[in-house]
């Protein structure tokens, strides 16, 4: 078996920005997921179509402005 000795590390170092999570920013993400578990019931339940779910949906999303919003479909 042969034992290597690493001396550098090699992986690119990234600087990543930290911004304070601000109660009224946790609110909305709370708001905004609470607003999405209530559009699956309503959906479930038939009570909105699937079209319908997604434009409240996105209207939701920029009216909470989760984390992560650009990332969603």
């Amino acid at each position: 078996m042969q034992v290597k000795q690493i001396t550098e590390l090699t992986t690119t170092h990234v600087d990543a920005i930290r911004k304070p999570i601000t109660e009224e920013k946790l609110q909305s993400e709370y708001d905004y997921y609470r607003s999405l578990k209530l559009l699956r019931k309503m959906l479930g339940a038939g009570l909105i179509t699937k079209e319908e779910f997604v434009k409240i949906d996105r209207r939701n999303r920029q009216s909470f402005s989760p984390f992560g919003v650009e990332l969603m479909p």
